[in-house]
């Protein structure tokens, strides 16, 4: 093996690593970062002071993730699992502790058959475990939007 590419991601350890589609990496770090990578350019990143203001940093801390091409899943040294958008890191879906200690590892459910089935209509499944020995399925649920045939009909309204 050959390195390819060095450059500083965080202050301090790496918790998690994941790589997406595209080349993108994403990283979870000691520094309360986690962080999404085309080769050694950030292209974005989230800090909990800037997205639960009100919580002192030291209280939280990203420690696994994985970026299913869509989504990014997150578990916390506290317990917490979120799910963002990939490519906009805007917050879906969020449950404050639900492991009671630090979540291990996260991963999405893949969408193949048998996975379609634990799906069961929800856009996307995350399975999160933790030090206090259960397994969770976190379910984010399809966000609803317009129908092409009824967008249609309103662009034509506007027109006439």
């Amino acid at each position: 093996m050959k390195k390819t590419l060095e450059f500083k991601a965080h202050d301090g350890e790496i918790e998690d690593i994941a790589l997406g589609p595209d080349n993108k990496v994403v990283t979870a770090g000691r520094d309360f970062q986690c962080c999404v990578w085309q080769q050694d350019q950030l292209v974005t990143g989230l800090r909990w002071n800037e997205n639960l203001p009100g919580i002192p940093d030291k209280a939280y801390r990203y420690q696994a993730c994985r970026d299913s091409g869509t989504f990014l899943g997150l578990g916390t040294v506290t317990g917490s699992v979120a799910i963002h958008i990939a490519f906009s890191l805007q917050r879906l879906y969020y449950v404050k502790e639900a492991h009671g200690i630090v979540v291990t590892d996260v991963a999405f459910v893949p969408e193949s058959r048998p996975g379609r089935e634990l799906l069961a209509g929800n856009e996307a499944a995350l399975l999160s475990v933790a030090v206090d020995s259960r397994c969770k399925l976190h379910l984010l649920p399809s966000r609803r939007s317009l129908p092409v045939w009824l967008l249609l009909l309103l662009c034509a309204g506007l027109i006439v």
